[in-house]
């Protein structure tokens, strides 16, 4: 990652107030940098890693992190876009969390299994990298 990168992931993780959220994003940035091997990048308001490409049925594409978190102001949010279906197996074994389609909402990272996480994060950016996934996660769910 250049230096505006850096800084500006920086400036993101020094704009969360919660202690507990700041905390919990520099952990992430660690556990996701060993998932992915990727440096992080600002996609908005997520730290995002690599990126895969997707395109709708109805031929609307585009392209988003491959892997990605964000401190929202009631939990951190870890996205896994080929969705959290597929990682029930470990997600039995996280800890504290509940989920979305392709979301994971941790209220506080520490309580769960560091290395579960990252290995839900590794097999999600695998899968979403490895250039046959192209769907979004309410779509992918069959492929």
């Amino acid at each position: 990652m250049g230096d505006v990168g850096a800084r500006a992931v920086d400036a993101y993780v020094a704009t969360i107030s919660s202690p507990r959220r700041r905390r919990d994003a520099e952990t992430m940035l660690g556990i996701m940098q060993r998932a992915t091997r990727q440096v992080p990048e600002m996609w908005g308001g997520i730290v995002g890693y690599g990126q895969y490409h997707y395109k709708y049925a109805s031929g609307r594409e585009g392209d988003a992190p491959a892997a990605g978190f964000a401190a929202r102001k009631t939990a951190t949010v870890v996205y896994v876009s080929d969705g959290v279906g597929r990682h029930e197996d470990l997600l039995a074994r996280l800890g504290p969390h509940t989920t979305g389609v392709s979301c994971i909402y941790l209220k506080d990272v520490s309580a769960v299994d560091a290395e579960v996480l990252e290995s839900i994060v590794a097999r999600s950016y695998s899968t979403l990298t490895d250039g046959t996934y192209t769907n979004r996660a309410r779509e992918g769910t069959t492929d």
